[in-house]
């Protein structure tokens, strides 16, 4: 298999860098970008968005009567992982999440109102799946969606936890329990402002010093033009929404940069006047690293693959998740194993071995493991979608 660009896809990646290069900033990039760090949370990350829609950047492969160029899905992927290589932020939600689902499954006010919006980075996205008991099992959720035929409607009740971008979204896309008998066929998925009179959003501060949010329904009236494809049939487009999210905000590119960081602080190192890189077992953890990144890079390959065709990676994607996420979590491990007591010091505190990238990236690689679906979810899809194993193996 031959993953070589094509000169007009490296020529793209060029132009895309150029572009990162000419605006660059600590306001819009971060320099120690971790997997789930790159929202656009802030006026000049919306602007930097607005730049990539400018310049046709953004849904480059939709299909052209909803602003899309038809291009190969692998331009979409050149974008997502140049900008995460940078610390910039990712479209993926809107883009990847959204969009996508409602070209595949939007009513036609849907597309009309959101697709446009989209693709000029006009619009944000929260996305509200988990809840105090239905956090990896998000098909156990009890958003209570009750119908309003009056209003031509719906009227949502409830509690929804770990919405991450709660707190800076324009609209709220979030599943709800429409049919009370039946568990993963009584799911509907809505569309609601996120400055709803009957939204009250609590900021949730995780390990990885993000903030994520607790979202409390009152009463919050759904229109039923705002419901996405068919009522009780939201278990399934979720499925597909979740398999984009481990690809399109899962990009390798933190991984590969943490890797390189780790890799010259070993070789420009020293330890009581002797140079790290001589050290047998650091030199058996960098090579661990590489590896490790390799094999990430392989398995997001299957997931393209599976993706360009048209295809759901539902297997590929979680492959993919849980290897790349829990290779992060080893990469800091040795990383603080090697530097010792300083590698305890915190990001911005003298004397920290690389500024404290890696005391971050040990806390931060915790919540890598959980969003977007915990590791424990991904081997249950790997082992009973992948190998077929019963439910109760």
């Amino acid at each position: 298999m031959d993953f070589e660009f094509s000169d007009d896809e490296n020529a793209f990646r060029q132009e895309l860098e150029a572009f990162l290069d000419a605006h660059a900033s600590p306001e819009v990039m971060d320099r120690n970008p971790e997997q789930l760090s790159q929202t656009v949370d802030t006026l000049p990350k919306r602007g930097l968005m607005a730049g990539l829609a400018e310049r046709g950047w953004l849904g480059m492969s939709w299909p052209a009567e909803y602003g899309g160029a038809e291009k190969s899905g692998i331009y979409d992927f050149i974008l997502t992982e140049t900008l995460s290589r940078y610390g910039a932020p990712q479209p993926g939600k809107g883009v990847g999440i959204v969009g996508k689902t409602i070209i595949r499954h939007g009513n036609e006010r849907l597309k009309q109102y959101f697709l446009p919006r989209i693709i000029r980075a006009e619009v944000e996205f929260a996305i509200g799946y988990s809840e105090p008991q239905a956090g990896s099992d998000a098909s156990a959720m009890q958003l209570k969606a009750e119908r309003d035929e009056d209003r031509g409607g719906w009227v949502l009740n409830g509690h929804k936890i770990w919405t991450t971008s709660a707190h800076f979204a324009d609209w709220y896309w979030v599943g709800a329990r429409t049919d009370p008998s039946s568990k993963h066929n009584g799911i509907t998925v809505f569309l609601v402002p996120m400055d709803h009179e009957g939204l009250e959003i609590h900021p949730t501060w995780t390990i990885g010093d993000e903030r994520t949010n607790e979202v409390f329904f009152s009463d919050v009236f759904v229109p039923d033009d705002f419901v996405v494809g068919e009522v009780n049939q939201g278990w399934k487009y979720i499925c597909e929404a979740l398999d984009l999210e481990r690809f399109a905000m899962m990009p390798v590119g933190p991984l590969e940069k943490k890797v390189e960081a780790f890799c010259d602080w070993v070789r420009e190192s020293e330890r009581d006047g002797a140079p790290l890189r001589k050290v047998p077992r650091l030199r058996s953890q960098v090579a661990q690293a590489a590896t490790e990144l390799e094999v990430a890079r392989m398995l997001q390959r299957k997931v393209i693959a599976s993706a360009v065709k048209g295809g759901i990676p539902t297997v590929e994607s979680s492959m993919y998740k849980l290897y790349m996420n829990e290779a992060g979590k080893r990469l800091a491990d040795s990383a603080l194993d090697a530097m010792g007591p300083a590698g305890q010091l915190k990001p911005d505190t003298e004397g920290a071995p690389l500024n404290g990238r890696f005391e971050r990236s040990y806390r931060y690689t915790v919540v890598d493991t959980i969003g977007g679906g915990a590791s424990e979810i991904q081997k249950n899809i790997i082992a009973r979608r992948g190998l077929g194993l019963p439910k109760n193996f």
